[in-house]
């Protein structure tokens, strides 16, 4: 069974239900400052921790005293408005006495689609981990152009735990897992421990039952699962109502584990190598070399580029007789990677005309 302390990067998910009370439509602070006393624990052991959170709306809503029905895309745009600046300063109150700094990060699940601004998310969330930050994640409900559903924050937490390569996905919710049936209505639904495989059968089993607050059932969590664990995240369904609920999962509570067959790394490589290239680079000797110990690909290396590829696209890497060393991704389209060809990652700026990343395929997004 997987224990949250194993994992190098985790993701969190958390419902609008628990962090705010249904009828008053207030922040359920002691529950809040509990996840955060949760997310110093893990960080002490090493652990980098994000946070998709719903709420904004939740909150704005409560606090423009807005109806408990479904409100009107208009209406629900300005609840988020006014909830998430309430949202993220409620987290940076919780986490700053644990000496963590937090930042929000705001996106969509078209981000996934959009290759630029899925490597430029990804680009940014490593940089706030890499310097200590625990992102705060939303959908950024503010500007939705089509009707807002509060379960799209399950796939939306999946998406992102693929895109930082993260070994586990915890979906805080209000159910303690995944159940055989609804077990608000039958009484013989049994809960899954394990599941190791999303089979026709399980997905059956799944419900579309909400809590009023947050609308998102079985069938969004399955998603997430299938997203999650087919790039080699493990992922657990706990209820997250009891305070430090992260410690409480690690110390035995109900759960479902959907367990990944792949570890992440090896999973992205895999999903690398098996796309179609849209260009190729020649490298030069050192380069090569530099590439089979598991270096990233620096400008200096590059002999010729041919294609015509964007920034992101996945790009076949030659040796200098020709033989396919690796394949990845570009951070460069194949108009600047010609350009910036040979030379040194400090001249980027003045050849572009504009500041650069330092290497043309980073060693995460390479497979030899």
């Amino acid at each position: 069974m997987a224990t949250l302390t194993s994992a190098k990067r985790l993701v969190v998910k958390i419902g609008s239900a628990l962090l705010v009370d249904r009828s008053s439509g207030l922040l359920r602070s002691e529950w809040l400052h509990s996840l955060a006393q949760d997310v110093a624990w893990l960080k002490g052991q090493g652990t980098d921790v994000i946070l998709v959170s719903s709420g904004s709306i939740a909150l704005g809503r409560g606090v423009l005293g807005l109806p408990m029905e479904t409100l009107a895309l208009e209406k629900s745009q300005a609840a988020a408005a006014v909830g998430q600046i309430r949202l993220a300063r409620a987290y940076e109150e919780a986490l700053t006495p644990h000496k963590i700094k937090t930042g929000q990060v705001l996106v969509t699940l078209e981000d996934s689609t959009d290759r630029r601004r899925y490597l430029n998310s990804r680009a940014t969330l490593e940089t706030l981990l890499s310097l200590g930050v625990v992102p705060i994640v939303n959908e950024n409900d503010t500007v939705a152009t089509d009707e807002i559903r509060y379960g799209d924050n399950d796939r939306l937490a999946a998406q992102i735990a693929v895109t930082v390569g993260a070994d586990q996905l915890i979906l805080l919710s209000d159910v303690d897992g995944f159940y055989t049936g609804n077990p608000n209505d039958d009484a013989m639904a049994t809960r899954f421990d394990v599941i190791e495989e999303i089979t026709p059968e399980i997905e059956n089993m799944a419900g579309d039952a909400g809590s009023g607050l947050s609308k998102g059932g079985m069938k969004t969590k399955l998603l997430a699962a299938k997203m999650a664990t087919a790039a080699g995240c493990d992922m657990a369904i706990t209820e997250g109502s009891p305070l430090n609920p992260l410690k409480t999962l690690e110390n035995g509570a109900n759960c479902t584990w959907f367990t990944a067959t792949l570890d992440p790394h090896a999973a992205r490589k895999r999903w690398i190598s098996a796309m179609k290239p849209r260009g190729e680079i020649v490298v030069d000797a050192g380069a090569a070399r530099a590439l089979g110990n598991g270096k990233s690909l620096l400008p200096a290396g590059i002999v010729e580029v041919t294609g015509d590829f964007g920034r992101g696209d996945p790009v076949a890497i030659l040796d200098p007789v020709a033989r396919r060393l690796a394949q990845g991704l570009s951070r460069y389209t194949a108009q600047e990677a010609d350009a910036i060809k040979g030379r040194k990652s400090s001249e980027i700026e003045a050849i572009l005309g504009y500041p650069g990343r330092a290497v043309l395929i980073h060693r995460d997004d390479l497979a030899l």
